[in-house]
């Protein structure tokens, strides 16, 4: 072992015993070579929470990390010692995905956010008496929130409703008004879930948008009402906008967003997509087009193939596999769930109906849609699926006829099951009808926001905005089934991010090579934060537990057989999730609640009819 790495080590140790005091040592020998991410090993686990861990942040000594969780609670730990020194229920309502430290105030004051739409402002000192002041200014989830660097005053936060705020606490601590405009610094028009500021330059804004856009902003043009200069203008400020070519007129929202430590390179990680570098410095501006991009036809979107319960995490982690490789090793279809052939059957009808609104907006030449061609566009896709769950249903009834003697009780349940069947199938239709007229409404909505974003381009394009392609990618993760994957940059060298196959990845920042996988997590890794300036890594994702990572392996270790083999799956299971969708479970037990009507349903009118095929809701 070289002498540096067996320094390392023995570094380490020593402060693990509290044999070493020195703070803000910089070991940048280390953490620039290949070899120290190839010996990190899991150092510690910090079971500090009841839910899974959204939010993991180092304080600025890197003595304490902040962590917020599904259980709504804040926790201040010392990873060293390992003790919990505040655990602060919330008071949020619903989880917490974003909890900063405010910059010089000796880690008293904690800013957090969550889904249920509102911002805690919180002063742990006096624990357990904890003061609390609460802003609800935002309506839909709010994904993060950003602190600026030595303002120990101000913060910034973004959400579902479009809107960047920034709040100054000298001017007011808390606000209890509903979509209050008062704080809006940008307005977006679509979903903003990730933020970053520059480290170099403090006053540069970069924010990632549901529309597959990184847009960077100079805060020193910007304002709000409160502050007297708000500008409603959508291009006001704005610096620079990255868009991955192949991604232009798409949805991929930006999970997660970081800044080099020098500010020359901006990290963008993209849902159901890969990570993309860029240097938002760039003076060649790509020719991306796109005003005409813009007026082109929308791409078509590859039709829905699954359905998912909400919660459902089983094609998650290191043991998930894709449906392919499941076939190929065995796995009969006969052991799929009722509830699997029925998600596969809806997800076959919501298939077809799409196809059916698809051609009939193609060939329609004037006048209003009739929602009656909806409902009856839905009954006509019925009939198929009535025949595939009644050989699915059969199929069902002769696995569980494990005797002769039980053959009644088989009929019976298959009796049972297809009256289930039967009634799904009214309440599907009734479903899909509701959906085929939100849908309308939805894209009415979306023409007025397209004629918006259009103007936008044409201002923006008036003021040359740069547009930088991607320097580099980094591919091989998975991210498709949270919203708060991040991805960031470790020293000079490395690249850093979480996958939905329970696996960190850690690329060559320079080439894109893997150099290291370790497995994290039983099901996702969302949150990686390196230390300030020691060689520690904290993860969290999916389940309870905070991860402490060090280079404590005696010697390298890089299985890259095992990180092909994991890239191959990702790769399969990132196309599956691409036509997934995931629905509520009181989507299926609005339809087992209508059981007790089947059987007067179904003996009502003529048996020849009987295959759910009429419809009276």
């Amino acid at each position: 072992v070289p002498l540096c790495y067996g320094k390392l080590i023995w570094d380490l140790r020593d402060r693990s015993l509290g044999l070493d005091e020195r703070t803000n040592f910089v070991r940048a020998g280390y953490t620039g070579t290949r070899e120290f991410v190839q010996r990190l090993k899991l150092e510690s686990s910090l079971t500090v929470h009841g839910g899974c861990v959204n939010t993991i942040c180092w304080n600025d000594t890197g003595e304490y990390l902040l962590s917020g969780s599904d259980d709504t609670n804040l926790v201040i730990t010392n990873p060293y010692t390992r003790k919990v020194l505040v655990a602060a229920p919330s008071q949020h309502r619903s989880n917490i995905y974003s909890a900063k430290f405010m910059p010089e105030s000796c880690d008293h004051w904690i800013v957090s956010s969550a889904g249920d739409g509102n911002i805690h402002y919180t002063n742990i000192s006096r624990s357990p008496d904890i003061t609390r002041y609460k802003f609800t200014c935002h309506h839909g989830t709010v994904y993060k929130i950003l602190t600026v660097p030595n303002d120990p005053y101000t913060f910034l936060s973004c959400g579902e409703d479009g809107t960047v705020r920034w709040f100054d606490v000298r001017l007011k601590r808390e606000c209890s008004k509903s979509r209050c405009k008062e704080d809006i610094l940008i307005n977006c028009r679509r979903a903003v879930s990730s933020m970053a500021i520059s480290p170099a330059e403090p006053y540069c804004l970069a924010l990632g948008c549901s529309d597959s856009s990184v847009r960077i902003y100079d805060r020193r043009m910007l304002g709000t009402i409160t502050t007297g200069s708000f500008s409603s203008g959508g291009a006001t400020g704005i610096c620079l906008r990255f868009v991955p070519p192949h991604l232009i007129g798409r949805s991929c929202r930006v999970t997660s967003l970081s800044y080099s430590t020098d500010g020359k390179e901006v990290l963008a990680s993209y849902s159901s997509d890969y990570i993309y570098l860029f240097d938002p410095k760039n003076d060649q501006a790509s020719k991306l087009k796109e005003l005409a991009e813009s007026k082109r036809k929308e791409q078509h979107q590859p039709f829905v193939k699954r359905l998912r319960l909400r919660g459902d995490w089983s094609d998650t982690g290191p043991r998930a596999r894709p449906e392919s490789e499941r076939e190929r090793d065995g796995e009969s279809n006969s052991n799929v769930s009722l509830m699997q052939r029925m998600s596969s059957m809806l997800s076959r009808w919501f298939e077809e109906a799409s196809q059916a609104q698809s051609s009939r907006a193609r060939s329609r030449t004037s006048g209003k849609p009739s929602h009656s061609w909806a409902f009856s566009c839905t009954c006509h896709a019925i009939p198929k699926a009535t025949h595939s769950i009644c050989i699915s249903t059969t199929k069902l009834s002769s696995i569980e006829r494990f005797s002769t003697e039980e053959t009644t009780t088989s009929i019976n349940k298959l009796d049972f099951t297809w009256q289930l069947a039967s009634r799904c199938i009214s309440c599907m239709s009734l479903w899909l009808y509701n959906w085929l007229r939100r849908t309308a409404a939805a894209r009415i909505q979306e023409i007025f926001r397209r004629r918006k974003e259009r103007k936008e381009m044409e201002e923006t394009e008036a003021l040359s905005i740069k547009r930088p392609i991607a320097k580099l990618s980094f591919k091989g993760h998975r991210n498709s089934r949270t919203m708060i994957k991040e991805a960031c940059f470790w020293g000079n060298n490395f690249v850093l991010s979480g996958s939905d196959c329970g696996h960190i990845f850690i690329w060559d920042r320079h080439t894109g090579e893997h150099v290291m996988l370790l497995e994290a997590d039983n099901h996702v890794v969302n949150c990686l934060q390196p230390h300030p300036y020691e060689p520690l890594l904290a993860s969290s994702g999916i389940d309870y537990d905070i991860k402490i990572w060090s280079p404590m392996e005696e010697f390298p270790s890089f299985d890259r057989v095992l990180t092909e083999e994991v890239i191959v799956r990702n790769e399969l299971m990132l196309e599956e999730n691409r036509t997934t969708i995931t629905v509520p479970a009181s989507f299926m037990l609005r339809m087992l609640a209508s059981l007790s009507h089947i059987r007067a349903d179904r003996f009502e009118g003529d048996p020849s009819e009987g295959s759910g095929q009429e419809n009276e809701d």
